[in-house]
């Protein structure tokens, strides 16, 4: 790398005091940033990326963290010897951050006009006019469409895509010489995604800005990076350029990492996970895995053992949008226009599209948690729509839904084994506390957690984790239809792998029948039979998962495949 680097860190250490031990989150890490050159920090979540980040920032909280040893060089003077004054004329103007969460990072009672032209007044001394102006620029620059009408919007008021597009405009409002990007683009639609990064990597070019981007995907950083830092469990594990990194990748982890993505020139019978590649001491485990669960893999779907079990015919869901003085609906949101789909016994139905396009509504409306305008939903030659309260709420024990965010589905109040044998007890099933608590146990065994777990709360838990315990929660009443709603999106490339897993690993033992829900087609694929892309509240287009990647028929599903991440430097592309 470049001999005069933009950024230079040396022998990095940062801890944290927690209630029950001292924890060190980054152990002595060094590495380099050049002028006009983008970076990549690759790894799972709990590594130490973004509290690197946060350590160039100089934005650590102390207490409970401290960085108690190393140097960060910006410019060559480093950063941990500023004084907060010195560092505030830094923060913002000559290194600025985009947080991974959008909706968190901006204030919700200012208009994104006036968080966009803070910083211009703050570093630049430009009159709010001025300022205004210049925010308008930069919101066009990032690609909101009409910035001079958005521009007075509140946060609330725009998709996560334009939030994410609004961060950047901030970040960039200054022009800094050093952009970090922290997981910019964790679950966002792959076509969002897409643009971020092209959006990303043009300003890098135009601004000769430098950028260090953090993500746990490699295939995303294949798309951006000149250099790839793989970190794990606080340490850089591997350190090159991305084409050495991708080509011949050497530490077990980053080949672990590279191997459990989906991928849509394959369709395993199951993923690769991290843990194939390497022990839990981190040494390497040579040949260990059974590479004939990774070859190609179809399963025929016939009528004798695949029945039709939930049948859904010309399915609508309207939302009032306007009324007039008399409280009459004048205008509607159709988020459900006429869908029609089947699902069959023991297989999987891939809902994709964008967000917006009505895939979670179609879902929710699918167990009437929301209630459907008109159509039919027919599960084993019963009508729900006809279905009393009572009723339906018998009918849900054979159907349930795993919710996207999993710390927003379980109850902060309740420990793990409460929430498991909740549904047991609504619906009558073991009416003993022990059985409960044996079953309850054992669902939570087989979704991969120890049984020891269930006094525990969900706060402790990580985001995988908490996944497997609402996939326990949904088992519970041993339903056989379930809705995956975004379940995997949010997640780490590797803790994705285990979800899938066990969710076909489930369906295998149990004969469940799924429709998932995802924006993401390479994921999809893999779990898969039969594929519905929706937009617009509309099945554009249906068939096999093997005969919508090989011939697409539609442009809109053409775009989506287009803008998945290939996971290829741009160097080694045929």
């Amino acid at each position: 790398m470049s001999n005069t680097p933009l950024l230079k860190v040396n022998n990095l250490k940062i801890r944290f005091q927690t209630d029950e031990a001292m924890v060190h989150a980054v152990k002595g890490i060094s590495f380099e940033i050049p002028r006009g050159k983008t970076v990549g920090l690759v790894g799972e979540s709990g590594s130490g990326k973004s509290v690197t980040s946060l350590a160039t920032m100089r934005l650590i909280p102390e207490p409970p963290g401290e960085v108690h040893e190393g140097e960060i060089f910006f410019n060559g003077v480093d950063l941990l010897k500023l004084k907060e004054s010195e560092m505030r004329k830094v923060r913002g103007k000559q290194i600025s951050m985009i947080f991974q969460e959008p909706m968190t990072s901006l204030n919700p009672v200012f208009t994104v006009g006036d968080q966009i032209a803070e910083a211009l007044v703050l570093h630049e001394g430009m009159t709010q006019e001025e300022a205004w102006e210049k925010s308008i620029e930069l919101m066009d620059k990032v690609g909101i469409p009409n910035p001079r009408e958005r521009i007075g919007s509140y946060p609330h008021e725009m998709s996560g895509g334009q939030r994410q597009r609004v961060m950047i405009a901030m970040a960039i409002a200054c022009s800094p010489d050093l952009l970090i990007a922290d997981e910019p683009t964790t679950a966002l639609d792959v076509t969002i995604q897409k643009q971020i990064l092209e959006l990303i990597s043009d300003l890098q070019k135009k601004e000769n800005m430098s950028v260090l981007f953090i993500t746990h995907d490699l295939g995303v950083i294949a798309d951006i990076a000149d250099h790839v830092l793989v970190m794990y469990k606080g340490e850089i594990v591997e350190s090159g350029s991305a084409e050495q990194i991708f080509k011949n990748p050497k530490h077990p982890y980053t080949k672990g990492l590279l191997a459990c993505r989906p991928s849509l020139d394959n369709n395993p019978k199951r993923l690769p996970m991290v843990s194939d590649f390497m022990d839990k001491e981190g040494k390497e485990i040579p040949n260990s895995f059974d590479i004939q669960k990774f070859e190609k893999f179809s399963r025929p779907i016939t009528e004798e053992e695949n029945p039709v079990i939930l049948e859904i015919k010309n399915l609508q869901k309207h939302f009032p949008l306007k009324k007039n003085l008399w409280g009459k609906t004048t205008s509607w949101v159709k988020a459900v226009r006429g869908v029609d789909l089947k699902v069959r016994k023991g297989r999987t139905l891939g809902l994709v599209g964008e967000s917006g396009c009505g895939k979670t509504t179609l879902g929710r409306t699918i167990l009437r948690l929301i209630e459907p305008t008109s159509g039919d939903i027919i599960y084993k030659g019963t009508n729900i729509n006809n279905l009393s309260r009572s009723d339906m709420r018998a009918m849900r024990k054979k159907m349930q839904i795993i919710f996207q965010d999993p710390y927003a589905s379980l109850n902060p109040r309740m420990t793990i084994g409460s929430a498991v044998m909740e549904p047991m007890l609504i619906h009558k099933l073991e009416p003993d506390r022990k059985k409960r608590q044996k079953k309850a146990e054992a669902l939570i065994e087989r979704c991969g957690l120890p049984g020891s777990v269930l006094n525990r709360y969900p706060h402790e838990f990580s985001g995988g984790q908490r996944q497997r315990i609402c996939i326990a929660r949904a088992l519970a009443v041993e339903p056989e239809f379930i809705i995956c709603d975004e379940s995997v999106s949010a997640l780490d490339v590797s803790v994705q792998a285990q979800i899938l897993n066990l969710l076909l690993d489930l369906q295998e033992e149990m004969g469940l029948s799924y429709i998932f829900i995802s924006h993401d087609l390479a994921v999809v694929k893999f779990i898969a039979d039969e594929i519905a892309v929706m937009n617009q509240g509309e099945i554009v287009e249906m068939s096999d998962c093997i005969k919508i990647y090989e011939d697409p028929q539609v442009q809109y599903t053409k775009d989506l495949l287009s803008a998945i991440p290939k996971g290829i430097p741009k160097s080694l592309m045929p």
